[in-house]
């Protein structure tokens, strides 16, 4: 091989190592297994040909009965990429679904690939920069990730209503979040962000509008549910699966239960939890 040759796989070999070794990750031995044996049950079932979403709605159903478990990214003491696998709340749930479908239809399929794009669809610009660079409220999610171009937000195009949020949630109840209990001067980093949030413009679906627009819904499409909690955007995340025309719910519901498709249409459903006030959508976009 030649000097230049060399050089080049060298150098490259380098970045990527770099790349990698810029920010700190967390998992057990069992999260490289469950990934790896997702990318498997797709090469193996013929997945990578299907569109993005039709891919999230499979990856997703792969998960049902993965156990529900609450706080899964808290277990360090500063700011790393954690994974797990083995336990899902909502959103940890949808972001793994998210990232496994666009890393098959992008032919990436090691953990390193994994553990790249877990990070750049978790944190704001893909960069971590302590507890304050992740996204922790879900309608800032959907603005950086709509930012990044990896989904798009269609709820004001399919009849959504303008919705406005007062965000302090985070910043008024420090106490429940381990990393602004022990790093208190993050709570003002928190409370400026909370303001650009909530200056933003948002649409929603109202309860009352669902079941007239849920045919434009489709399989593998986000729904996030909007909030009456003072301080609040969204209460709860899911993927959408249609059956029999109606559309209902794939999700990790909460604590002492598994991921599962609810019984009743997201229009039912919604009706039952009176905290949820109606549904953002977002549609995930394919991968270049």
């Amino acid at each position: 091989m030649k000097f230049e040759e060399l050089r080049y796989f060298f150098c490259a070999g380098f970045w990527f190592w770099l790349s990698l070794s810029l920010f700190a990750q967390h998992y057990e031995a069992k999260d490289v297994e469950i990934c790896d044996s997702k990318f498997n049950l797709a090469l193996n079932n013929e997945w990578t040909p299907l569109n993005i979403n039709e891919l999230i709605a499979e990856i997703g159903k792969s998960f049902i009965g993965t156990d529900y478990e609450s706080h899964s990214l808290e277990v360090t003491e500063n700011e790393e990429l954690v994974v797990n696998l083995r336990g899902l709340d909502c959103t940890t749930f949808l972001e793994n679904v998210l990232v496994i479908a666009r890393l098959i239809k992008k032919d990436k399929t090691s953990f390193q690939d994994y553990l790249e794009e877990l990070r750049f669809i978790r944190y704001r610009g893909g960069v971590i920069d302590e507890y304050p660079s992740r996204l922790h409220y879900f309608s800032d999610w959907i603005h950086d990730n709509v930012n990044k171009g990896v989904v798009k937000n269609i709820t004001r195009e399919i009849g959504g209503e303008a919705i406005q949020f007062d965000l302090h949630f985070m910043s008024a109840n420090p106490h429940y979040y381990k990393h602004l209990k022990n790093n208190p001067e993050y709570i003002e980093k928190i409370r400026i962000q909370e303001r650009e949030i909530s200056d933003r413009e948002y649409y929603f679906i109202p309860i009352y509008k669902i079941s007239p627009i849920e045919k434009q819904i489709n399989d593998g499409d986000i729904i996030a549910f909007t909030s009456n909690i003072k301080g609040l955007d969204i209460n709860h995340v899911g993927i959408a699966l249609k059956k029999n025309d109606k559309i209902h719910l794939l999700h990790a519901p909460g604590a002492g239960e598994k991921v599962q498709i609810t019984k009743q249409p997201i229009t039912d459903y919604i009706k039952k939890i009176k905290k949820h006030t109606g549904i953002i959508v977002v549609r995930a976009i394919i991968p270049e």
